[in-house]
């Protein structure tokens, strides 16, 4: 996968995608094998320290945190300084539309409002990876479709490396930059989506 690319992971159901993701992130143990990022070998690092942010379809936000609090808790982990972490907290609630939302908890929002608090969260630490699991999935299809307009603006606006499961062919078309199938956990099939929208087409004039 390319720095900045957005790449998404598509296959059935117990395929071994999540497990996949999360031992990425370094929540589950990897026997062999290894993975790098840039270049550096990251399989032993801690989760804490390989620029690696992760989101699932659930949110796992903070209850009884407010949205600024869950937005800034990894700061507690991820030193940065004060002047940048504010120009990007600011940049970021400004992007995802969440600035009314900064002194509620997650249980009053909406599922679209918290998706977009989870992005923020995950996005406010400037990992070098996110990682999204489905994070469309659970939601409405009004909410979905706003989410995804926000997901493709703040990939635009980052350097951010994105790495996303989903279920939905719709949406690795039109997030997509390439998409590999997986499926008993292997990777079956990889391609360009630019070149899947070429056969689509000409499907469609046959």
């Amino acid at each position: 996968i390319e720095k900045n690319e957005f790449f998404i992971l598509m296959g059935p159901t117990g395929a071994g995608k999540t497990v996949l993701l999360e031992a990425m992130a370094g929540l589950i143990r990897v026997h062999s094998g290894r993975m790098t990022i840039g270049g550096k070998n990251v399989t032993k690092v801690p989760p804490e320290k390989r620029g690696i942010s992760i989101v699932y379809q659930d949110y796992a936000l903070f209850p009884h945190l407010t949205v600024l609090e869950n937005i800034t808790y990894g700061l507690h982990f991820h030193k940065l300084p004060k002047k940048e972490s504010k120009q990007r907290q600011n940049r970021l609630v400004e992007e995802l539309n969440i600035s009314h939302l900064l002194q509620r908890l997650p249980t009053n929002l909406s599922g679209g409002e918290n998706q977009r608090v989870a992005l923020a969260r995950a996005l406010m630490v400037n990992p070098k990876v996110l990682l999204l699991d489905e994070p469309l999935s659970a939601l409405d299809p009004g909410f979905r479709e706003d989410i995804r307009i926000g997901l493709k603006r703040l990939h635009k606006s980052t350097d951010v490396t994105f790495l996303m499961v989903t279920h939905d062919f719709a949406e690795a078309l039109s997030l997509a930059d390439r998409a590999a199938i997986m499926n008993e956990g292997k990777i079956e099939q990889m391609g360009y989506m630019k070149d899947c929208l070429l056969y689509t087409s000409d499907a469609a004039d046959e």
